[in-house]
């Protein structure tokens, strides 16, 4: 059996790497590399491809990494975009739009302390669907527990997004 690494922020296991990660998202090898996968398919096939902004935030935000300016905007503007998809109902193309203009705030925003569980669905759960509607709900369900997982701070995102989000 091969060996295998627990990805420190988000608990997958994947097979020991020793590949590249992200330079401020923190994760295992494996688990960057499995995202890596995910993307290839949203990226070469039209039916996965549904739910990439929302593959994006998950996997964003269940690897935080440490307080930086980056990683402190990073977290905020993924926190705003599934907020006003999962809360307020907004398409993806307009949490997007929303997304950019919430941006031009980020000098604003602060470190908001992840949660110690970000549940049980990881980027590898996404790996096995069999076509792009089971990847496209298996996608909204880790998207929703992710947000779940940062209820802690979903009062000081709503805030953010009402301050920062108009279209002036």
């Amino acid at each position: 059996m091969d060996a295998q690494c627990v990805c420190p922020s988000c608990g997958a296991i994947t097979a020991e790497s020793s590949g590249p990660v992200h330079r401020y998202l923190e994760s295992s090898p494996g688990c960057w590399a499995a995202f890596g996968q995910v993307l290839e398919k949203e990226y070469s096939d039209c039916t996965y491809a549904k739910n990439h902004k929302l593959s994006v935030d998950a996997y964003a935000l269940q690897h935080p990494g440490n307080p930086s300016s980056q990683t402190i905007s990073s977290a905020a503007v993924h926190l705003a975009r599934l907020c006003q998809i999962i809360e307020h109902g907004m398409t993806t193309q307009d949490a997007t739009e929303f997304m950019q203009r919430f941006t031009r705030h980020k000098a604003n925003f602060i470190w908001l302390k992840p949660p110690e569980d970000f549940g049980n669905i990881t980027v590898v759960d996404m790996l096995v669907a069999k076509n792009g509607d089971e990847h496209t709900e298996q996608v909204a369900q880790w998207a929703n527990e992710t947000w779940l997982a940062w209820s802690a701070h979903h009062d000081q995102i709503n805030s953010w997004t009402k301050q920062y989000g108009s279209r002036q």
